[in-house]
């Protein structure tokens, strides 16, 4: 795990699932997600927009970079996973969103958090919205 992670990891432990820096306000999820290659357990930071009371979405964005995130692939191959939300560790299974439901959630999220346009900007892929939908 990098550094990165790691700090933003400890800060939402120590603070009950809040973090500050350039995700304070935002709500953050820890992905928990098995490795397709090493069957390792990872855990992700990543900001999640609430659909309903037992869906969450995140979004595959890697900053922009033009390949998708490691975890995104490793939840393809293992979509049973876990995520962290505030004090909360519930299990989920994470699903591609696609057509008409993927632009909905998606057009909202560069609306709550803006930068993601930044993001889709920046890259020629098509970014992923994963629904992680409580087991």
């Amino acid at each position: 795990m990098n550094d990165w992670n790691k700090q933003i990891i400890d800060e939402f432990h120590a603070n009950g699932g809040k973090v500050g820096g350039p995700f304070e306000g935002a709500p953050v999820l820890l992905l928990h997600s098995k490795g397709r290659k090493t069957g390792k357990t990872y855990v992700n930071p990543l900001a999640y927009q609430r659909i309903d009371d037992k869906t969450v979405a995140v979004f595959g964005s890697k900053g922009g970079y033009p390949q998708h995130p490691d975890w995104y692939r490793n939840i393809l191959a293992n979509p049973s996973v876990s995520v962290e939300i505030g004090t909360e560790t519930l299990d989920v299974v994470a699903r591609d969103a696609k057509g008409d439901e993927r632009e909905r959630i998606w057009t909202k999220q560069k609306e709550l958090m803006p930068g993601f346009a930044d993001y889709e900007k920046a890259t020629t892929r098509q970014i992923p919205v994963i629904l992680l939908e409580r087991r």
